[in-house]
């Protein structure tokens, strides 16, 4: 494929970036990805800062080509992981969940390459304004901790494109090549793909919380708990019990009781279906199968150039 902002700017062969996704993106999922010709990333979100360290060592072990670190700014032992991060020579940051002006000059000093996750267009110039290098615009269709606004990707993406100078990255919904090639259409620079990579081998997630993933059909999937942070869940017992809990017009405080400690570990990494915290995107009923990380990418890559052959004959 030919290069564009977000390929030259990353160093990679294809416009595809894997989410850094809680309990799923470990070292062997961001090696594989960037193996495949895409941007990897560890997902920091559910890692203590020394387990971060150990997976950025083993990731560069596995691949001599670029990855990145997620890092949700909303955790705790925060400056911990930025240190971790320096320490390690990693150079490429994706920050979420957090205000990009209070990292995003720390690490630009330190010659790494920033890039912040939005759910709006005002965020989204906010990051700009902020210095990163790029943005990633992820629409409501998406897994995990989501945007309040329940803007839609096909809304969001030109609505940020018509402001934005800086390279735009697409995310929420899109699993496929054509996918892909739609949103890059609408104006993105490139796409991230998160729940795809769940149902892969190399993802740390849990064997059944995969397998669910691959079940799921159109419907089985509901943003909720909108007043702590809005999260986007498969339907399960935990998920039946917060609705429960609605119908009493419950205070945050009830929520967080309900929601407990470690919830989504329960579910996406120790596999309990039924009272775990399960995250994924609407497109997850658009996936039918657990295979190799290398194998989606491709799978994507030859989808995108089969249907961008056919753009013409419209």
């Amino acid at each position: 494929m030919s290069q564009n902002r977000i390929t030259s700017l990353f160093n990679i062969e294809y416009p595809l970036i894997q989410a850094g996704m809680i309990w799923a993106s470990g070292w062997k999922l961001a090696s594989a990805v960037s193996n495949a010709g895409g941007l990897g990333i560890i997902g920091a979100g559910s890692m203590y800062p020394e387990v971060l360290r150990e997976h950025i060592q083993k990731c560069k072990k596995a691949t001599h080509k670029p990855f990145a670190v997620n890092v949700p700014m909303l955790y705790p032992n925060l400056e911990k992981i930025m240190d971790i991060i320096t320490e390690e020579e990693v150079e490429i940051v994706f920050t979420s969940a957090g205000n990009p002006k209070t990292w995003t000059p720390i690490l630009k000093e330190k010659g790494i390459i920033v890039v912040h996750v939005v759910s709006s267009v005002k965020f989204a110039l906010k990051s700009e304004a902020a210095g990163v290098d790029a943005v990633v615009a992820e629409g409501f269709e998406a897994g995990g901790h989501n945007g309040r606004e329940e803007t839609t990707t096909f809304t969001l993406i030109p609505m940020v494109k018509e402001k934005l100078e800086i390279p735009l990255i697409a995310a929420g919904g899109i699993a496929t090549g054509r996918g892909m090639l739609a949103a890059m259409i609408l104006g993105a620079d490139a796409v991230q793909i998160g729940s795809r990579f769940v149902a892969s081998n190399e993802a740390s997630s849990h064997q059944n919380f995969k397998q669910m993933v691959v079940d799921a059909e159109e419907g089985h999937t509901q943003l909720t708990l909108k007043e702590l942070a809005p999260v986007r869940l498969l339907k399960n017992k935990f998920f039946n019990d917060v609705t429960e809990l609605y119908t009493t017009n419950p205070s945050k405080d009830q929520l967080t009781e309900l929601l407990g400690r470690a919830r989504a570990k329960k579910g996406m990494f120790e596999g309990d279906l039924d009272e775990g915290e399960l995250e994924i995107g609407q497109i997850s009923g658009l996936i039918n199968e657990i295979i190799p990380a290398a194998a989606i990418v491709e799978e994507i890559i030859a989808e995108f150039k089969k249907a961008k052959k056919k753009l013409p004959n419209f």
